[in-house]
């Protein structure tokens, strides 16, 4: 496959290392006030649902338009004390997209019930919503659409089919906040959306954090006894709940980074549409970017032609100093810990291209231009120099 030249080719960089990562940068300008407020919390106390876990609740759902966001402990809990406030549990089965991160099915498996898989499209990498009622059963309780990196979901499509179904349209926002479908944020206008604020996160904690948005009164009740030992007051203990509550201290980092998230996502933005652009003259596909302000590009997956061309050009850029990486190498039905007849029962060609074709390029939001250059000569000159 030579014959291919990306734009500034021959002026290739100097060697650099481009991180996936860099956190530092998340809190330069402020850090000096967070860190006040961090030391005034760990002498004041209030380490347990203080009072800016509340003030977090209250901003995020304002940001979102959410009726209720409730936070917890992280994005799979999430998911799972969310499937636990619906009531979903042994013998039934709950709808989800075969190409996702482990916790998505894992959350299903640990309420009992049966993970089933949709495959997903070719174009923008999201669950096939023309083969999910076909996935539907008299046992199927509820659907998870997930916005796969970054890209919302079709929810009011997703919803439709729900509704007439009889089943419940959860979203897996984990790697979609700010994102919209159809003009309407992510993660509002289905019975709960989940978000994880994991440190890769386009809005990151700490450490583990995670929250629910909803609509319903009832439902941000229960969630909140459920994440809480199922306890309203200290050893009244109404519901079987979890340890699950969202930190105070990674409540403070939310709060200090959340006014940033637009400019952060915008600048992801810019930088896919670059990536697009300097790229296109390759043999790379790209997922499918919909409307403005559908993608928040928490991954950038360019797709290769092969797996073997994928393979070569993740190891060329690792050896350049880009952290690359696959996301995800394999298929949910195929994890060893959520196998079973129901993970065999749908095909999921599509995912299973996906997994052995694509892989992710740096796109931080302060991915500066030289190193985005580095980037692109250096995906340029591996199918410059006779990729497979």
């Amino acid at each position: 496959m030579g014959g291919y030249t990306v734009p500034g080719e021959g002026h290739a960089s100097t060697f650099r290392h481009v991180p996936k990562y860099r956190y530092p940068a998340q809190f330069e300008g402020g850090e000096k006030e967070l860190l006040a407020r961090i030391e005034e919390l760990l002498l004041r106390g209030g380490y347990v649902l203080g009072e800016e876990v509340a003030e977090f609740e209250q901003r995020l759902a304002g940001y979102l338009g959410a009726a209720h966001t409730v936070g917890v402990n992280s994005g799979t809990d999430a998911l799972i004390l969310t499937l636990d406030a619906l009531g979903v549990g042994p013998g039934d089965e709950v709808v989800t997209v075969a190409n996702s991160f482990h916790a998505t099915a894992q959350a299903i498996a640990r309420r009992g019930a049966t993970p089933v898989y949709v495959d997903c499209r070719d174009d923008d990498f999201l669950m096939d919503l023309d083969r999910l009622p076909e996935a539907f059963t008299e046992r199927t309780r509820a659907v998870i659409l997930v916005h796969m990196f970054g890209k919302a979901a079709d929810v009011p499509r997703a919803a439709r089919l729900c509704r007439d179904a009889g089943v419940t349209l959860v979203e897996d926002c984990a790697q979609a906040i700010g994102a919209r479908s159809h003009g309407v944020r992510v993660g509002t206008a289905s019975a709960a959306g989940c978000w994880s604020f994991a440190p890769s996160k386009n809005l990151a904690a700490a450490g583990d954090a995670g929250a629910v948005s909803v609509r319903d009164d009832e439902l941000a009740e229960r969630l909140r006894l459920l994440r809480h030992f199922g306890q309203p007051h200290q050893n009244d203990h109404r519901l079987l709940g979890y340890n699950s509550r969202l930190d105070t201290l990674q409540a403070l980092v939310l709060l200090h980074k959340l006014d940033r998230l637009d400019t952060w996502n915008a600048r992801r933005a810019a930088l896919a549409a670059t990536y697009r652009e300097r790229l296109a003259p390759l043999p790379l596909r790209f997922q499918q970017p919909g409307e403005e302000g559908e993608h928040v590009y928490h991954l950038f997956q360019v797709r290769t032609e092969t797996e073997a061309a994928r393979d070569g050009l993740l190891d060329h850029l690792t050896a350049s100093g880009v952290d690359a990486v696959v996301r995800y190498p394999v298929p949910l039905p195929h994890q060893p810990a959520l196998d079973g007849p129901a993970a065999r029962r749908h095909d999921f060609p599509v995912a299973e291209d996906l997994s052995r074709q694509t892989l992710c390029l740096p796109i931080r939001p302060d991915l500066d231009a030289a190193e985005l250059a580095h980037v692109c000569d250096t995906v340029g000159g591996y199918f410059t120099t006779g990729a497979p």
